[in-house]
């Protein structure tokens, strides 16, 4: 039983960074899942991939996973890169390409 150690990016339908300072700990899946032949439904009867538990720093998580003797791995966040953009770059009289709606 592995477990992976990350800090989630924000979703796409968010504009600020809530949620985005925990640490997540998730069991990665130990059965694959499998396909109801009947109703066409997907399951699984792996229930720690259910669990989701998260912690303030990476610290805690990494010490929970050692406490309860989970092996895990830990995905390092990548951080956003912001680029500085102005509106009226837009309508600037030296701009190099045209303005296009």
């Amino acid at each position: 039983m592995t477990a992976k150690i990350y800090r989630p990016a924000k979703t796409a339908m968010q504009s600020g960074k809530a949620k985005t300072h925990l640490w997540v700990l998730e069991h990665e899946m130990e059965k694959p899942k499998v396909i109801d032949p009947l109703f066409g439904y997907t399951g699984s009867a792996d229930m720690k991939q259910q669990v989701k538990l998260t912690f303030e720093t990476q610290e805690l998580a990494e010490a929970y996973a050692k406490r309860h003797g989970i092996a895990y791995r830990v995905i390092q966040p990548k951080e956003a890169t912001r680029k500085a953009v102005s509106y009226t770059d837009n309508f600037r009289y030296t701009r190099t390409q045209p303005w296009t709606h």
